[in-house]
């Protein structure tokens, strides 16, 4: 990951402050002063939250951990994020793919960003706060013994419903990508 300029990082900051303020339902009882002072505290965390951002994420804070405190940014973007779409599930299906590979996966990539895959149930609860992944669909976290047998879990919204899927780990779509969690 790269280092951010000033101007970069003021530009981002500016750009989630626009957007903490025009999506309050996301994070109520939270103030934009708290974020700040949580994001100033921990500046490593703007570079994840950049590259959210860059790969079109549109990160914002969804809630906060009761007990740690710590402030949970995810990716609120309608759709799965578009810089991050059309990757297998994780390292080992990228090497198990002989014929058109894709140029990544959704597991390296995630923990290269700093960031972690949505679990099901943080899929589901941010279902709660918007409509998203409703042309899209998103890679989660996938129990190891699902995997170990080849498989890979992913979400999306239809019909007004949230929807669990499976798919082979290494299978890629145009449409699928993942969404991100960083705790700050």
């Amino acid at each position: 990951m790269m280092n951010l300029t000033n101007v970069q990082i003021d530009g981002l900051l500016a750009t989630l402050q626009v957007r903490f303020e025009q999506h309050r339902h996301r994070h109520e009882g939270i103030t934009w002063s708290q974020v700040r002072a949580r994001l100033d505290a921990n500046s490593q965390s703007l570079r994840s939250i950049h590259e959210m951002e860059s790969s079109g994420g549109e990160p914002d804070v969804i809630g906060q951990d009761r007990q740690t405190g710590q402030l949970i940014f995810c990716d609120c973007s309608a759709e799965s994020p578009s810089g991050r779409r059309s990757l297998c599930y994780d390292g080992a299906a990228l090497e198990a793919r002989k014929e058109n590979r894709p140029a990544g996966c959704a597991t390296e990539l995630a923990a290269k960003m700093g960031i972690t895959l949505l679990t099901e149930t943080e899929y589901r609860a941010l279902q709660t706060l918007g409509n998203f992944d409703a042309k899209t669909s998103s890679w989660i976290q996938t129990p190891a013994d699902i995997r170990r047998l080849g498989g890979a879990l992913f979400c999306d919204r239809r019909y007004d419903s949230v929807f669990l899927y499976h798919n082979g780990a290494q299978s890629y779509y145009a449409a699928r990508g993942f969404r991100g969690l960083l705790r700050v």
